[in-house]
């Protein structure tokens, strides 16, 4: 399979979308699709489609479109529901329509059989048959039932409406529509959006594995390091081709941007050289000769392009918090969220200056402690006590304003009536609202300008603790970059959802899961927490091979005991037994080192200490992870010690 554009463009009206393509697919690529929003990403997949929006590039080749096999392409847009009212078993069933049209007709067949049973009669239905076994008739029922219990849906969920699924259970749906299809290529316009890191992972490693070509647009940063193969970049109307992924494509762009600026400065420099030795010669009649060879060595130049700066446009803030809050920020005990029911119960404590990230999977309840931890919705049982001159400020996903026929100007005039109009303008201008925009209507306005103003509303308020729920969802990655710049340099404290791992990884300094029905806090940053999650999986499969070991052991004395004579029993008895004595007394010196470390953390210099505090607690959790080990020593020994 093969498909390629060349020397293609697309163009709506006089405006010029992309002037310039040349693409390819080949059989099993990962390729991604990145640029600024409004750059023409989504505009491109739908050209791939529908190859009427093409037209002739700016190019010296001819234009063409090249399909080799007449690929079948498959598009999963972000919300791709014709009508929502359908179960999910039906939407399932539309990609099967012509194999259920199949056995409508089988069954047709056979009381035909029962009427007439003459050989076309027959024949007639033996081919039918034969042509449901060929496209798969007796399997796609399995296959779908499997697919389903694969994305994580119960036998429940398949006669729902698609209404009642979470914006997340909708892009899976439709995915696995899209899956069940089976195209030749994927063509995936933001298929993280709306998605928990559990599935994000699982897209990944799918994707990973898809035995055709797939064709992603995403701002996910890390999800496109971990599938891709193949980057192509708009800019300034332009596509240009990287190989690697993501983290590749930065590179090469750094080290060709660094190389051409060089290469120009340098012809710059040499022909600024030449020009000046031609002005200085050329009317001396000894020199002229000389000049001239110098003039035309100019002209025989192939000059080369200043290489465009990186489109970096995009918002910036230099703020504060207005006043400094305690060292204690937010104390959270046996905190139980809901509406009418608990759904989670939270005990945690946060520090100024700390970095907090919640993640889990949807509806397990992050955003609904946000907005607990906001005031919106009431506890339903234990405490949360905020410290001394907090002042909090909160992002909602939903990005919804008190009133929506509001212009920008007016929403930050009525939120901030000591503003001056040119202190406005400014402020809006640093938000990329400008000129005439500044009066657009917060109703028409997209997810990213609402996001924006939202921040800019939340960031001018100078608050010292910020509660945000998933910020980036509609951002482009120059967004999600210059956010993370911002709150990096945030002096105040943060708590934040986000499914997106690169931003997760970039600023939290301390990790809140909702897992299993369990909320655990962690001390540790995004990389830490992902390591200890891998140890602790790792110790969980040696404690299994210990327990199969210590089974394996115990089974060979026993088979051995009788052969063994009472002198060398007695003799391995206590070689045991001075083991286990020894591993209880490094258990009891470990446990005395731990209570002599809660002491130290408790006296009043250590208490104020946050850095000090967070390297006692390491300490602590090391020594616990020892003691755990040794316990487990402990225990086989004595398994042994009761076949004697």
């Amino acid at each position: 399979m093969n498909y390629k554009i060349i020397n293609g463009s697309i163009s709506y009206g006089a405006e010029t979308i992309l002037e310039e393509i040349n693409f390819e697919i080949k059989e099993k690529d990962k390729i991604a699709i990145i640029g600024r929003n409004g750059a023409g990403k989504s505009t491109f997949l739908n050209a791939l489609i529908d190859n009427e929006i093409l037209e002739e590039g700016i190019g010296e080749e001819k234009f063409h479109v090249y399909k080799q096999g007449n690929p079948n392409i498959g598009y999963l847009k972000q919300i791709n529901f014709e009508n929502s009212n359908k179960t999910m078993l039906e939407e399932i069933l539309e990609v099967y329509e012509p194999l259920i049209r199949l056995e409508e007709k089988i069954k047709e067949k056979e009381k035909r059989l029962q009427e007439l049973t003459d050989d076309k009669t027959i024949k007639e239905y033996t081919n039918t048959l034969e042509q449901y076994e060929i496209q798969g008739g007796y399997l796609y029922k399995k296959e779908y039932e499997t697919a389903i219990k694969k994305f994580g849906f119960k036998e429940e969920d398949k006669d729902k409406k698609i209404t009642a699924f979470s914006g997340g259970q909708r892009t899976k749906i439709a995915f696995l529509k899209l899956l069940l299809s089976k195209p030749d290529i994927l063509l995936l316009d933001e298929p993280t959006n709306h998605l928990d890191i559990v599935a994000i992972e699982w897209l990944e490693n799918y994707l990973k594995n898809y035995p055709k070509a797939v064709v992603i647009v995403s701002h996910d940063r890390m999800f496109l390091d971990k599938i891709v193969n193949k980057v192509y970049e708009i800019e300034y109307a332009s596509m240009v081709e990287y190989k690697g992924n993501y983290a590749d494509y930065e590179r090469q762009k750094r080290e060709n941007y660094e190389k051409q600026l060089k290469d120009y400065e340098y012809q710059q420099a040499e022909i600024k050289r030449l020009q000046a030795i031609a002005d200085r010669f050329r009317y001396k009649p000894t020199k002229a000769k000389m000049a001239l060879s110098k003039l035309k060595k100019i002209e025989q130049m192939t000059i080369i392009e200043k290489p465009e700066q990186y489109d970096l446009k995009t918002f910036y803030a230099n703020f504060d918090v207005k006043i400094q809050s305690g060292k204690m920020v937010l104390k959270v005990e046996k905190l139980q969220i809901g509406y009418d029911k608990p759904i989670a119960e939270i005990s945690f404590e946060l520090y100024k200056g700390q970095k907090l990230a919640i993640i889990g999977e949807n509806g397990t309840g992050k955003s609904t402690l946000l907005k607990t931890l906001n005031g919106e919705i009431n506890k339903i049982a234990g405490e949360m006590e905020y410290g001394y001159h907090v002042e909090k400020a909160y992002f909602d996903q939903q990005m919804e304003f008190s009133n929506p026929e509001n212009t920008i100007f007016e929403e930050i005039s009525q939120n901030f009536p000591e503003l001056m109009t040119t202190q406005i303008r400014t402020l809006l201008g640093t938000f990329l609202f400008t000129g005439e925009d500044v009066f657009k209507k917060i109703k028409v306005l997209s997810g990213g300008e609402r996001a924006r103003l939202q921040l800019c509303k939340i960031l001018k308020s100078e608050p010292n603790l910020l509660l945000l729920d998933e910020p980036t969802n509609h951002m482009d990655i120059v967004g999600k970059e210059s956010l993370e710049n911002i709150l990096e340099n945030y002096t105040g404290t943060l708590i934040f959802v986000s499914h997106d791992r690169y931003f997760v990884n970039k600023l939290a300094d301390c990790i809140l899961e909702f897992s299993d029905g369990k909320v655990t806090f962690y001390n540790k940053n995004y990389q830490e927490f992902l390591d200890y999650k891998e140890q602790q999986e790792n110790t969980s499969h040696e404690s299994q091979n210990i327990n199969e070991k210590t089974q394996e052991n115990v089974s060979k004395i026993k088979a051995n005991r009788k052969e063994s004579n009472s002198y060398f029993i007695e003799k391995e008895k206590n070689r045991i037994q001075n083991k286990i004595s020894k591993i209880e007394k490094e258990i009891e010196e470990k446990e005395e080192r731990i209570h002599e470390i809660e002491e130290e953390m408790s006296k009043e210099e250590i208490c104020s200490d946050y850095i000090k505090l967070n390297e006692l607690q390491e300490n602590i959790q090391k020594i616990n992870k020892e003691i755990e080990q040794k316990m487990q020593e402990w225990e086989i020994l004595n398994q042994q010690l009761q076949t004697y």
